[in-house]
């Protein structure tokens, strides 16, 4: 990644306004374009992330968010562009570079070793500041610049990465993420997935580094430990740059957005960049959709208005007013009336030109589809008050304490609970894939239930197509039968590998195949997970609508406070 750290910031990025934090610890990009060999997802991008305003990026599933991020990190060259990044830059891996056998105690050792080389740096700095050199060949005054300079600048770099509260940070950040009970003497190889995430994200916040480039930082935390987290990046100095799809969370943390969906643009240019706002979520949902109802709106108008001018530069040869008769009644009074309609012809046809001319050329884009559920199958049966669903008593050993509730066909249940509470085994079980140790589930026969698992896999060697003809029971036969797709899919991702994905594609894919199926009752397991955050929103506008009945299993703070339906907490 080019990096020139003593190059100012470019006046024409694109960017929230600079906050409260030091311009030199601003992140900053510009011009920033990367295409995979199937496809272009990043084009000239342009941005500033201020130091002290932590920031929210954001964009359709495949927009481009992890690559730019792998960028800004340096783990990916850019085919194009600039950026810096002010150093130390903090990644969250989804992995720890840890193998198995290593100890939690020797994860925060190795997080530690940036503070407590750097306070061994400072101390021997400042003893050489008090006791310069007498065997160095520079004079005493240069001796002495140096070491004022180079202590300075430790200070600075130790005072940024909070050297001193390192110990007492550790401590409280495994006991913020829920890992303070955790034995030091642990190998990673005996915690589970879960926990080495959040242990993951512990090593950046307790190694401090000056820039936080984090994606999905919030996966595997509870309302505590995200609550922790939105509180630590308030704190931090330097620059943060968030990819998430916790909605709740990015209100909480962020004050300012980066969308890198499509936006009004005129025509003429090339499509890319990003859109800038400010506020938390909430602010950025409603400016967003008043932003694209605006779009919408002029591309509307503006195709109206073209049609009309091409219609009439074409109809040149009118004269007068359309379907008035001319008025003569002598040679006279009609060369004056035809003189006169050939000038005010003349004049409507030059104006019509340079009004046509001046609309093609400043036309904005025609809007993209935009990718998000459309609508939902009518729920088979539609009969309500009935018993759909009950379950007496039910428990699988180790997975889920005994649970109990009933649910009448078109209601809502939202189930809760921590971390492990046995969320997704309950919907395995009530599903049918799974069998209970103990207890009974009772459902109608021939119930037609939909499930969404929380981490469907891709099956090697299917494409989107055959997956989703496969579940709307298409022929053998019909391999170019293109199924309803519910405005989850692309059409033109049908001939693509479901391996080569991303997670919030395959989310998709897998959620229109379920609604292929038309269901009686759905049954959710996180369904907002990696979905965009425009979409997930809109699937909750649909759920709410919908006739049919569901069971939705969530973490999602921002699903949950907005849920009108029933709710079970289970898992104490």
């Amino acid at each position: 990644m080019p990096a020139h750290p003593s190059l100012p910031l470019p006046a024409t990025s694109v960017g929230v306004p600079s906050g409260p934090g030091d311009p030199s610890l601003h992140l900053w990009a510009e011009g920033i374009s990367f295409s995979y060999p199937d496809r272009q997802v990043l084009t000239d991008v342009s941005l500033v992330v201020p130091a002290g305003r932590p920031t929210g990026l954001l964009g359709e599933n495949g927009s481009g968010k992890s690559t730019l991020l792998r960028i800004l990190a340096g783990q990916l060259p850019p085919e194009a562009g600039d950026s810096r990044v002010p150093g130390p830059v903090g990644v969250l891996h989804q992995e720890l570079p840890f193998a198995a056998t290593a100890t939690l105690q020797d994860v925060l050792a190795d997080a530690l070793e940036r503070a407590r080389r750097l306070e061994r740096e400072l101390i021997a700095a400042g003893e050489a500041l008090a006791d310069p050199d007498p065997h160095s060949e520079q004079d005493d005054v240069s001796l002495g610049k140096e070491a004022v300079r180079r202590y300075d600048a430790l200070l600075a770099e130790a005072t940024l990465a909070d050297v001193w509260n390192a110990e007492r940070r550790a401590e409280e950040v495994l006991m913020g993420l829920g890992l303070g009970a955790v034995d030091p003497a642990t190998a990673l190889g005996r915690i589970s997935g879960g926990q080495r995430e959040r242990l993951a994200l512990a090593h950046l916040l307790i190694a401090r580094p000056t820039s936080w480039l984090l994606d999905e930082p919030t996966n595997h935390l509870d309302d505590d430990g995200a609550a922790y987290l939105a509180s630590a990046i308030a704190a931090h100095p330097g620059p943060v740059l968030i990819a998430s799809h916790d909605r709740a969370f990015l209100d909480d943390a962020t004050l300012a957005q980066l969308d890198l969906d499509p936006a009004e643009s005129p025509a003429a240019a090339e499509p890319g960049g990003l859109t800038a706002y400010t506020g938390g979520f909430s602010d950025y949902l409603e400016a967003r959709f008043d932003a694209r109802d605006r779009w919408e709106h002029r591309f509307r108008t503006e195709q109206e208005e073209l049609k009309v001018l091409r219609r009439a530069v074409e109809d040149s040869a009118t004269v007068g007013h359309e379907g008035a008769a001319p008025r003569t009644e002598a040679r006279a009074s009609k060369k004056f009336y035809a003189d006169r309609n050939a000038t005010v012809v003349s004049r409507r046809l030059r104006e019509s030109r340079a009004r046509l001319a001046q609309l093609e050329q400043d036309q904005v884009r025609k809007p993209p589809a935009e990718l998000h559920l459309t609508h939902l199958p009518a729920a088979p049966g539609g009969s309500r008050g009935g018993v759909q669903l009950a379950l007496s008593e039910v428990a699988v050993e180790g997975r889920l304490a005994p649970t109990s509730f009933s649910l009448s066909a078109g209601e809502r249940l939202l189930i809760t609970g921590a971390n492990g509470s046995g969320k997704s085994t309950l919907l395995e079980t009530i599903a049918g894939r799974l069998g209970p140790t103990s207890g009974t589930v009772d459902r109608p026969r021939g119930l037609r239930i939909g499930h969404l698992g929380q981490d469907d896999q891709a099956i090697p060697g299917r494409t989107v197509g055959a997956h989703l003809r496969a579940a709307a029971g298409f022929a053998p036969g019909e391999e170019d039968a293109v199924p309803e797709l519910f405005g989850l899919v692309h059409p033109r991702d049908l001939g693509r590998p479901l391996e080569l994905l991303s997670r919030g594609q395959l989310r998709r894919v897998m959620l229109a195949a379920v609604l292929l199926d038309p269901p009686e009752l759905l049954v959710l397991d996180e369904p907002t997970n990696h979905l965009a955050l425009v979409t997930a929103t809109r699937l909750e506008a649909a759920l709410a609508q919908w006739e049919g009945t569901v069971l939705i299993a969530s973490h999602d703070r921002w699903l949950r406070s907005r849920w009108e339906g029933e709710v079970l907490e289970i898992g104490g």
